[in-house]
């Protein structure tokens, strides 16, 4: 990750950005008059906004940053600098870079962001020791308005966020549920979260039919991590919840995937990675908030003795399932999770999940799929934390005419039906719940096959900043 430091005045034959708001004066004293002139006619003229300057010891990079119709999406303009201004520092194999602007604390913290998220890579597997994506590793920032303190907490969300993006990229074959386990375990121990991890065993001891029931095709062990961050200056007696699935693979169990939809499937434990390192980043920031998570981990494989389609599972509150597709297995184990919620008596629960193709196909990759019940207060502080990191929430509605559609003929209720896949999804998880409850659907945001702007290939870490906000927003209103 990079290094960030703050400086009291620029340093002499370090490579440099220049930033500047559209409505600026294109003058600074790191620039030359002629190269403020030509900056000043090409973005006149061209409309060009990206300038280097090789002063052979050094460069001098100037960008130009136009205002958008909303403040947040003009702080994202500033996050794709940061992106852009990082792929030129590795193309030209700069290492080191110090930043100089007038423009707002905002605005730099934004800008360090897409630096930091475009930063990251996942090459653990990569076997030339010299092979070396990223050579930029450090940026010096010069501005008033930034202290210490505002670095600090970058770091320690963007630790939080390669945390999470390592755990999705990594394989099946060395992260299965009980890996998944450990690694949240490491977590709370660095961070001072108390950790429970159950096994098949206390699963079993408490009845949790629905997370045995996916994982019945599997050779592996179940797991369920309950971790507490409880500070002695907690402002809410009642937790925040946040619940995660943790499908370390999905190959659909019986219902099996076809074609190449199975081929970024270690990506389906994203719910858990990114709620369990949204928590380590709460802990690390000693927000006073208390909070629980919980995390139920299995895989679904169509083996042995697989749970099937007409399976009536019996699950953890006693309600009784009716399996329609065994590739709708996510919403089964959190289902067991959200009821266990129930003796924290939560202020509020949040979950998020790779839970539906549909999802995915109506936002693509730009936001998360949201339903609210009872909580409608805190999912616009929510979707107003979602514009200020730009991890963008749509929400859906939430009739009352959906519940029809989990109906069972044979049981309580069934957990597939036909059309409005992430409603219906969200309805079966509601029915688990007796407290105001926010469902993420994050299935489009998890995982990118190309890069998009500032956010690389791979595991992208979308909702860490996004809880991590809503924690401290939520923090101060308490």
């Amino acid at each position: 990750m990079i290094s960030i430091e703050k400086i009291l005045s620029p340093k002499e034959m370090v490579s440099t950005l220049i930033v500047f708001g559209e409505k600026e004066n294109i003058a600074s004293h790191l620039l030359t008059k002629e190269q403020e002139g030509y900056i000043a006619t090409q973005f006149k003229q061209n409309e060009k906004k990206f300038f280097a300057f090789n002063m052979l010891s050094h460069w001098i990079v100037a960008a130009i940053v136009s205002d958008r119709k909303t403040n947040h999406e003009t702080i994202e303009e500033f996050r794709k600098l940061g992106g852009k201004v990082l792929d030129f520092c590795d193309s030209e194999y700069i290492t080191e870079m110090q930043v100089v602007s007038a423009v707002s604390k905002e605005k730099i913290i934004a800008l360090t962001e897409g630096m930091m998220i475009n930063s990251y890579t996942f090459d653990n597997y990569k076997t030339d020791p010299k092979r070396l994506i990223h050579p930029f590793d450090h940026l010096l920032i010069h501005h008033d308005q930034i202290a210490t303190a505002d670095i600090e907490r970058l770091l320690v969300v963007f630790q939080s966020m390669e945390k999470c993006r390592d755990l999705v990229n990594e394989p099946v074959c060395t992260l299965n549920a009980e890996a998944l386990a450990a690694a949240f375990v490491d977590l709370s121990n660095e961070a001072g979260i108390q950790v429970e991890v159950w096994m098949r065993d206390e699963i079993e001891k408490n009845k949790m039919g629905g997370l045995l029931a996916v994982n019945k095709g599997s050779i592996d062990t179940p797991t369920f991590t309950i971790m507490t961050y409880k500070p002695h200056n907690a402002k809410n007696k009642q937790p925040l919840v946040l619940v995660g699935k943790g499908l370390v693979y999905d190959t659909g169990g019986l219902n099996l995937k076809p074609g190449d939809y199975m081929n970024d499937m270690k990506e389906d434990m994203a719910g858990a990675a990114t709620m369990a390192t949204a928590l380590y980043a709460i802990a690390r920031l000693n927000l006073p908030i208390y909070v629980v998570g919980l995390f139920p981990a299995t895989d679904n494989r169509p083996n042995g003795n697989a749970y099937a389609s007409g399976d009536i599972i019996n699950m953890y509150d006693g309600t009784n399932v009716e399996v329609i597709n065994t590739d709708a297995e996510g919403r089964i184990i959190l289902a067991d999770a959200l009821s266990y919620a129930k003796k924290f008596a939560p202020m509020l629960t949040i979950d998020a999940a790779t839970l539906t193709g549909s999802a995915s196909r109506t936002l693509g990759p730009y936001g998360i799929a949201a339903i609210e019940k009872d909580a409608d207060n805190y999912i616009e502080t929510l979707k107003l934390c979602g514009e200020d990191v730009y991890e963008r929430i749509a929400e859906f509605p939430f009739w009352n005419e959906y519940d029809n559609m989990i109906k069972s003929d044979i049981a309580d209720i069934k957990n597939s039906s036909d059309g409005a896949g992430m409603i219906t999804a969200g309805k079966f998880l509601a029915y688990f719940t007796n407290y105001p409850f926010i469902h993420l659907d994050i299935a489009g945001v998890a995982m990118s096959n190309k890069k998009n702007e500032y956010r690389g290939l791979g595991a992208t870490g979308y909702g860490v900043r996004l809880i991590t906000r809503f924690a401290e927003v939520l923090s101060e209103k308490l």
